[in-house]
C-alpha cells in the first residue's frame, strides 16, 4: 500500500510527459532526490502548472507507491520570478540546480545541498553581488557538502600552515612558497586563499556577505575552472549557454 507524504524541497527539472503531464526532480529535505509525476501539469488552469517549474520551492504533498512518486498538491512559498526574468541570473540559476542533480541522491541527507541552493538563489537576485563570485562560492562549498573540496589550510606536500602561495589541482589544494615553485603550480592570491578558507568553513547562512576585487575574483576563477574541470565530470547544459553568451558580450 503507498502513502501520501509531505516533502520539502525544489523542483530542479521538468519535462512533459504525455499530453498534459510532467514528470519532475525534485530535491527534497526528507527524501533526498526523487523523481514524481504531476499529473496535468501542462493543462492550462491546473493548480500544479506552476508547481512543476524548475526553482519552485515548497511543501509538495506526494503519493509515495510502490515503484514512482506522485505529486498531488503542492504549496509553493518562492519561484524566484525575478531570476527567471534575467537571462544571466537564470543561466547561473540552471547551472546550480544542474549541479544539485549531479550530486544528489536519493534516500540521502540533501538537507545542505537543499539549503545551499536556496541561498545561492536568492543571491542571485541581490544587486549588490556579483553573480560570478556568486558561483564560485556555490561551487567550493557544493564540493564541500560532498566531500571533494580542497586543502586550503596546509601545504598538501610539506604540511607547511605558512606562506600558502599556490594551488596545485592534481596535489589537490593548496602549496607552500617553496613546494609550489618547484611545481609549476597556479598562483595563489593571499585574499583569494582566505576567501576560498572562509568559504569552507562558514555555515551556508554567512555565505555570501562578502564581495572581492576583480584581482582576487578571476584568481579564483581560475583556480576553481581548473580544480572542477579534474574533480567534477559532469556536462552542464547551462554553463555551456552562459559561457558562450559571455564570450559573445566580451
Amino acid at each position: 500500500m503507498g502513502q501520501t507524504i509531505i516533502l520539502t524541497g525544489m523542483v530542479l527539472s521538468a519535462v512533459p510527459v504525455g499530453e498534459y503531464d510532467k514528470r519532475i526532480m525534485l530535491l527534497t529535505k526528507e527524501r533526498g532526490k526523487i523523481s514524481a509525476f504531476a499529473r496535468g501539469a501542462r493543462r492550462p488552469g491546473n493548480q500544479l502548472m506552476a508547481a512543476g517549474s524548475p526553482f519552485s520551492f515548497g511543501q509538495f504533498e506526494v503519493y509515495e507507491g510502490r515503484s514512482s512518486y506522485t505529486v498531488v498538491k503542492a504549496e509553493i512559498t518562492n519561484y524566484f520570478r525575478e531570476l527567471t526574468e534575467d537571462f544571466d541570473c537564470a543561466c547561473y540559476g540552471f547551472y546550480f540546480l544542474e549541479i544539485a542533480d549531479y550530486y544528489a541522491r536519493e534516500n540521502t541527507d540533501e538537507i545542505h545541498m537543499l539549503k545551499l541552493l536556496y541561498q545561492s538563489l536568492r543571491a542571485l537576485e541581490k544587486k549588490t553581488l556579483d553573480n560570478r563570485l556568486v558561483r564560485r562560492i556555490f561551487e567550493l562549498k557544493a564540493l564541500v557538502i560532498n566531500g571533494e573540496y580542497p586543502n586550503v589550510f596546509s601545504c598538501q606536500k610539506c604540511g607547511k600552515e605558512q606562506e600558502l602561495r599556490w594551488f596545485h589541482v592534481k596535489e589537490g589544494g593548496a602549496l607552500c612558497a617553496l613546494c609550489g615553485k618547484q611545481d609549476r603550480a597556479l598562483h595563489l592570491n593571499g585574499s583569494a586563499l582566505y576567501a576560498m578558507q572562509y568559504i569552507v568553513t562558514s555555515t551556508i547562512e554567512k555565505l555570501y556577505t562578502f564581495t572581492v576585487s576583480e584581482e582576487v575574483l578571476e584568481n579564483l576563477e581560475k583556480i576553481m575552472d581548473e580544480y572542477m574541470a579534474v574533480y567534477m565530470d559532469g556536462r552542464f547544459h547551462s554553463l555551456q549557454i552562459l559561457e558562450e553568451t559571455v564570450a559573445i558580450i566580451g
